[in-house]
């Protein structure tokens, strides 16, 4: 199993990073500020005005370190992609079963989306008691499973996730605590109009790098998905990939920042033009959230191996590739039991 490496986040504006020998190099002001193993780093996030030396540049394609760039809000820009991967008969495969048989992935990705989702509903339950407007919506949940079980094209098993998903947010406002102050009125994004909606597209946004980087190192196109459809510019199997970590990763990380109070309503922006923007501090406190995250172990519910959660993109990219090689009859998506 491959050793998990660092992500760096680079939110100061005006941070400049460079190379210097074996080490990466962050300055601040034309002083040194952080001194880093550069083969330790996997990934680095760019945020604002953050300069990259080419010579670093050059490494990070060459090494296939993930170096993107993000707006200060946490708006995707692009990022650095070097030598592309793995067997070009791998990608020839993902090209095929795209176009002419999607549907058993698709329709995996989605079960494993919709099952997350109704244990973070079911736990709320079994942590604060009966609620009715839960407990229907895990009922509606169980029917979108019993639909995709016999979904047999593509429009249809995308109808499903957009009922369960809608089903799912309409009862996320149960899941804040009443003192945290925050209120939820459904998903909104592009852009997010409230606090919830803000970190949710932000915490979506950085791990699905993750996933694209994730996917590249094992050979995989990101671009070239099974359930999203093809668009110039995003990363479809990445989205693919990402639903199976939304509710698990992403939503209860951001529940449970805001039900223990570390993150509150003043610790958002509120810009001329009705977007909510993250606070830079609370931006940093997302960032070594996510990072702790990473670093936890739990034992791979297909695997059956310890894992970190950092690891996860990765492993999932991989049995995708052994799924698209022949060598697992379908593809498991990640749903912990």
């Amino acid at each position: 199993m491959r050793k998990l490496q660092n992500t760096l986040y680079i939110t100061t504006q005006g941070s400049y990073l460079h190379k210097e020998r074996e080490t990466l190099v962050v300055e601040q002001d034309r002083k040194k500020v952080a001194q880093l193993p550069v083969h330790s780093i996997g990934h680095i996030f760019c945020f604002g005005n953050v300069l990259v030396s080419p010579f670093l540049m050059g490494f990070c394609g060459e090494n296939n370190v993930n170096l993107a760039f993000f707006t200060e809000t946490g708006r995707y820009l692009g990022r650095l992609q070097g030598r592309q991967s793995g067997n070009v008969l791998l990608r020839r495969a993902q090209y095929r079963i795209s176009e002419q048989n999607p549907i058993p992935i698709a329709r995996n990705i989605i079960a494993a989306k919709i099952q997350s989702s109704k244990r973070v509903l079911q736990r709320q339950i079994r942590n604060y008691g009966e609620n009715p407007d839960i407990e229907s919506a895990i009922i509606g949940l169980n029917s979108s499973l019993k639909k995709l079980k016999v979904a047999e094209n593509l429009e249809l098993i995308r109808g499903i996730e957009g009922e369960a998903a809608a089903r799912y947010f309409s009862v996320f406002q149960h899941l804040l605590a009443e003192k945290s102050g925050f209120s939820f009125d459904g998903r909104n994004r592009r852009p997010p109009r409230d606090g919830i909606n803000s970190l949710l597209s932000f915490m979506y946004s950085i791990l699905g790098k993750d996933i694209s980087g994730a996917l590249q190192s094992v050979g995989l196109d990101p671009q070239i998905g099974f359930l999203h459809v093809d668009r110039p510019g995003r990363d479809s199997l990445a989205q693919d990939i990402l639903e199976e970590f939304r509710a698990w990763w992403v939503d209860r990380m951001v529940l449970s920042l805001i039900n223990r109070g570390q993150i509150k309503p003043q610790d958002f922006v509120v810009e001329a033009s009705g977007a909510v923007n993250i606070k830079p501090e609370t931006r940093k406190l997302l960032f070594q959230t996510l990072q702790a995250k990473k670093q936890e172990k739990i034992i791979h519910p297909f695997l059956q191996e310890e894992v970190e959660i950092g690891l996860l993109p990765y492993i999932q990219a991989m049995l995708l590739a052994r799924h698209l090689r022949g060598d697992l009859a379908e593809y498991p998506p990640f749903l912990m039991r």
